[in-house]
């Protein structure tokens, strides 16, 4: 008989990339998983996935058997909405992924007021260098910047706008820019995200645009090593202003060219379709739009 488990088994083995990935996203060892899947496919009567070393591939049957797991496991977990108790309080898992440095800074603290408003909820943060939704392993995915083409809905949550900085004893060796033109004289961070032409500064200043081609002194795919580079006089970074902020208050960064605009990089709550979005889902989506906003 199939179990439970066998289902998260075999949904996950759709997402990883080795046995000892979903292993490892199981929380259980890989020959325990690899003596479950033979057992699986032993009752089955068909093979389930080809297996190597260090690559795991689904056959046919195992890419239908994961899919029909997938659906009934969200129809499990979405069963006691339909039992919800008379305080409206949620039940069931609720996944969320988002970008580390933003998810540490901003989302842990507002999703540990949500778990405290739905103490029976189960609660995943998964934070990632890159969250997207088409991964399928998340409900609702934080997203900050320009938006891919996605089947999954946009919610806009916070504008953040981008301010160029450098700390005080930077610009007091080098200068401040008083132009845009003038940044090819300077040391500046590039942060690499998102698969972003990141060395391509856009700015504008009313009816006037800029576009600058950058020759980074520095480069890195974490915004907050690139903002600790730049409080440790290292150069001037472009970063958003949920970043620098502190940064800012504190003293330890001072904004340059504060007369000039740069793009915004919006952050978005991606949800899934209305018919496909649970109670759950929309909870989150109405807490963290009203959080944000407020902040």
């Amino acid at each position: 008989m199939i179990a439970l488990e066998d289902l998260r088994m075999a949904a996950t083995l759709a997402r990883a990339e080795s046995l000892s990935a979903a292993a490892r996203m199981l929380n259980v060892s890989p020959s325990a998983l690899s003596m479950r899947l033979r057992k699986l496919e032993t009752e089955l009567g068909i093979a389930l996935a080809n297996r190597d070393a260090r690559r795991l591939s689904l056959t046919a049957d195992g890419e239908r058997f994961a899919r029909q797991s997938a659906v009934l496991l969200e129809q499990l977990e979405a069963l006691p909405d339909a039992f919800r108790q008379r305080d409206n309080q949620l039940v069931g898992t609720l996944r969320l992924a988002a970008p580390f440095g933003y998810g540490r800074q901003r989302i842990a603290a507002l999703l540990a007021r949500f778990a405290k408003l739905h103490p029976q909820l189960s609660l995943h943060l998964d934070l990632r260098e890159t969250p997207w939704p088409d991964r399928h392993d998340s409900d609702a995915v934080i997203h900050i910047g320009t938006l891919n083409n996605s089947q999954w809905i946009a919610r806009p949550l916070a504008r953040n706008d981008r301010w160029l900085c450098a700390s005080p004893a930077y610009l007091e060796q080098h200068g401040a820019p008083t132009t845009p033109d003038e940044l090819a004289t300077h040391r500046c961070i590039c942060i690499r995200e998102n698969d972003e032409d990141v060395t391509l500064w856009q700015m504008s200043k009313g009816n006037v645009r800029k576009t600058l081609r950058i020759e980074p002194a520095l480069m890195s795919n974490d915004g907050s090593v690139a903002r600790r580079w730049a409080e440790q006089g290292l150069g001037i970074v472009l970063r958003s202003q949920w970043d620098v902020s502190q940064g800012i208050a504190s003293g330890s960064l001072v904004r340059v060219l504060t007369d000039w605009e740069l793009a915004s990089a919006p952050i978005s709550l991606l949800v899934p379709l209305r018919k496909h979005r649970n109670a759950r889902v929309q909870a989150l989506m109405e807490f963290l739009e009203t959080e944000l906003r407020a902040d």
